[in-house]
């Protein structure tokens, strides 16, 4: 074999273990296809890490919507979210059920959105230009990081996130039986008060029933002694 030809088989070798080598490392664990972030929004800043933020909608034309994201405290103390804004409209913020304070516990997690979960209702949405499909920058405040900005998708609370819409915000529940004032038992439908009974028609009061019967008793008084002065005098 000439000195040429080796030289082409070796060179074509080459080639074909670089192939080989760049094949592997796609699948390896620093393939590019594990670097794919998803639609959601994710950040990670110091000791806190904010994966799966966005915006939320009514698609029932509220003007509402919520803010979902899990944020993860890696650091060894506690931290409170204490506020949540987008574009100078800010949300309004509620604890989940039996909590007092949106709480990052350290090493651990808070949930934003869904039932009975912590939530952040901007109520305003609508009038502050939030619009399905836009990315729209978003910032969380939390007592020791700061703020942690990032862009969020807007999305209607259909399909995987009807669950975490604005209906599931508790500043969003309608109010329980006997929390409103007009129209409750004790106030304007209660009996004792105008036009009810036990006023104007008590009894011995002017137009209520005992009246009218003593007017008729005098009534049938008068007509017999009117009888019986006629039948005397035609005697």
């Amino acid at each position: 074999m000439s000195s040429s030809l080796r030289r082409g088989t070796l060179a074509a070798a080459t080639l074909a273990l670089a192939a080989v080598s760049l094949t592997a490392c796609g699948a390896g664990n620093d393939a590019q296809t594990l670097r794919i972030r998803p639609d959601n929004a994710a950040t990670h800043v110091g000791d806190i890490k904010i994966q799966n933020v966005n915006i939320v909608t009514d698609p029932h034309g509220s003007g509402e919507a919520t803010v979902t994201a899990r944020i993860f405290n890696e650091g060894s103390k506690d931290q409170v979210l204490k506020g949540v804004t987008s574009k100078g409209a800010r949300a309004e913020l509620s604890p989940a059920k039996g909590e007092k304070k949106l709480v990052v516990p350290a090493g651990g997690s808070l949930k934003l959105g869904g039932k009975d979960e912590a939530s952040a209702l901007l109520a305003d949405a609508e009038k502050a230009g939030v619009r399905n499909g836009d990315a729209r920058a978003i910032t969380f405040d939390l007592s020791r990081t700061g703020d942690i900005k990032l862009k969020a998708t807007v999305v209607p609370a259909k399909g995987a996130y009807k669950t975490v819409g604005p209906s599931s915000s508790p500043s969003s529940q309608p109010p329980k039986p006997g929390t409103e004032q007009s129209g409750e038992p004790g106030e304007n439908g209660k009996p004792g008060e105008s036009g009810k009974p036990g006023q104007s028609t008590k009894p011995g009061q002017k137009g209520d029933a005992s009246s009218a019967d003593n007017a008729g008793e005098q009534g049938e008084a008068a007509s017999t002694g009117q009888d019986g002065q006629e039948g005397g005098a035609g005697h």
